[in-house]
């Protein structure tokens, strides 16, 4: 086979790459836009990735750094019975399957003055305290032993929401996560 006819062959089996070297450029520049493009939102999304795990370190440790604020709390809480008069109420709602209505609308009197005595007792609280009080009351709840499965769930819904019940700020408790 002569030198021509392997060159017509070459070009048969590769035509854009030898006839038009330009095209063959412009495709590799194509191809490394694309590459850097997506090299870049790769970095970004493990960029955002690092940024919610070191929030959630910052998160943790402050909370763990401040033991005199814990116990603060945990004067205050006992101070107050560990929120009783709320652990009843919670306990009641979930058996009765209880309601999200505000404290002043409450049908049944009975309801009524448990709420009351509970957001007396949750008002006595520091701001900051209130939280750790309504999972202390479900925590006494729980190691009672009395509720369990449905009842228990209903109960944590329930103390979630106690404090806008009582129209108190924090508006609303994470109970869940650091009660189990």
């Amino acid at each position: 086979m002569s030198s021509a006819e392997k060159r017509k062959t070459q070009m048969k089996r590769f035509p854009v790459y030898h006839h038009n070297s330009q095209f063959y450029h412009q495709h590799q520049r194509l191809t490394m836009a694309k590459l850097t493009i997506l090299a870049a939102a790769a970095l970004l999304g493990l960029l955002a990735l690092a940024q919610a795990t070191r929030t959630t370190i910052t998160t943790t440790v402050v909370e763990e750094d401040n033991p005199g604020q814990q116990q603060r709390c945990r004067e205050q809480i006992q101070r107050q019975q560990n929120l009783r008069n709320c652990q009843r109420y919670l306990q009641q709602q979930a058996r009765g399957g209880g309601s999200d209505v505000p404290m002043i609308t409450d049908p049944n009197p009975h309801q009524q003055q448990q709420l009351r005595q509970c957001c007396e007792q949750l008002e006595n609280l520091n701001e900051q305290c209130r939280c750790e009080g309504v999972r202390e009351a479900v925590r006494q709840q729980r190691e009672q032993g009395e509720m369990q499965g449905e009842e228990m769930r209903e109960m944590m819904q329930q103390a979630e929401n106690l404090p806008s019940r009582c129209n108190l700020s924090p508006r609303r408790c994470q109970i869940q996560a650091s009660v189990f």
